[in-house]
């Protein structure tokens, strides 16, 4: 029987103790135990963010934390404008969750595979002295690219724009440091680095955020960021939580806490570099200009079918990457570093990507690639 492995850029895999732990008895969660629990989970995200502000914690999706962020930030009709960053499908959703509400907003445009770029932000902002709040995606996933958010951030403070930051693909998988970059909504969700199923989305509120909600009242019900503050003051939630994913989450965070997010942000790193470098020994193109580390993604050679080489992979040898997204479908796979994935589940997927390869006629050198990447990881053994 074959092992099942998930390199999908989300969700990930669960390690088995996570599992276990969310296997257990069903929780209320009007009680004390619950509440002690909701508490540890509530400090522990301080740390995965890197910040003493205010983290909640939604029951939802992470486009349920992106609408409450704007929403609550920007409540239509109060004279807000937002300047929505992207240059991928993630990024295009916070615009059409603007256009949703009403909500006043000019693009910013570019290129698949590149970041946001900080000069282009800076002279946009010049001109269009209305917009005072940014929507940037930290980590693009479908287009595995990064954008460099502490230098947008202090093109916001320039201009004195509330930065709201899509973190999904980023949290726990690549540096993030909301405090000490000044960034004032950041958030993120449960099935990408934090390694659990679908269905918790986390923010990271700042105090000059708040004054911006606090001064205003949105549309939403659900997603009202002033009633979860509320409930967070009794170590509580509004409306009904997932409590088993919060039992892993627990978990999940604990795990981070012990191992550090340091030695994370390294192994996240080494993984995507050990791929990158298998890349090129296979004679293929990273598609990403401006790469991220918690995903990668590669351009298929001509006359490989992306559809047959995924089910391939799936039903010969359990490994599950994603395919590309909007106009790079059927031209790009991607691979994910985040979570639950050590250097020697990268050396497999590696692995099954040149077998795949080489029995759809792309001519490579059988073995290239996994020898590129053991290279990388032998230079980084001391520290791995």
């Amino acid at each position: 029987m074959k092992k099942q492995r998930l390199f999908t850029p989300g969700p990930t895999m669960v390690p088995e103790d996570v599992l276990l732990e969310m296997a257990r008895p069903q929780q209320h969660h009007r009680t004390a135990e619950f509440r002690e629990m909701f508490k540890e989970v509530t400090e522990l995200l301080g740390y995965l963010f890197q910040t003493k502000g205010t983290c909640l914690t939604l029951t939802g999706s992470g486009t349920a934390a992106g609408e409450a962020a704007i929403v609550s930030c920007c409540p239509p009709g109060k004279g807000h404008k937002v300047l929505c960053c992207h240059g991928g499908k993630f990024g295009e959703r916070w615009a059409e969750i603007c256009a949703a509400f009403d909500i006043p907003h000019a693009k910013y445009d570019f290129e698949w595979g590149s970041g946001a770029k900080p000069d282009v932000i800076d002279k946009m902002l010049a001109e269009d002295k209305d917009i005072d709040t940014l929507t940037v995606v930290h980590s693009e996933t479908c287009s595995s690219s990064l954008s460099d958010i502490e230098a947008i951030s202090k093109v916001a403070k320039k201009h004195g724009a509330m930065l709201i930051v899509d973190g999904i693909t980023a949290v726990g998988a690549i540096p993030v440091k909301v405090d000490e970059w000044g960034i004032d909504v950041y958030f993120t969700g449960s099935q990408k680095a934090l390694m659990l199923p679908p269905g918790l989305a986390f923010l990271a509120v700042s105090d000059a955020a708040w004054t911006r909600i606090d001064a205003g009242s949105g549309h939403q019900y659900y997603n009202n960021l002033k009633k979860f503050r509320k409930s967070l003051a009794n170590n509580d939630t509004p409306y009904t939580p997932n409590n088993q994913l919060i039992r892993g989450l627990q978990s999940v965070l604990r795990r981070i806490r012990e191992e550090g997010l340091e030695s994370i942000w390294f192994h996240t790193s080494l993984n995507a570099r050990a791929t990158r470098a298998a890349i090129a020994a296979m004679d293929l193109q990273l598609f990403a200009a401006d790469p991220v580390d918690s995903v990668t993604g590669i351009v298929l050679p001509e006359g490989v079918d992306e559809p047959v080489l995924r089910k391939t992979m799936r039903q010969k040898f359990g490994m599950q990457i994603a395919g590309g997204q909007g106009h790079i479908k059927g031209k790009v796979v991607r691979i994910s570093h985040m979570g639950y994935c050590d250097s020697f589940d990268t050396l497999s997927v590696i692995s099954a990507l040149e077998l795949v390869l080489h029995a759809q006629g792309h001519k490579l050198t059988l073995g290239a690639g996994l020898a590129a990447a053991q290279t990388v990881f032998a230079e980084s053994y001391e520290k791995m």
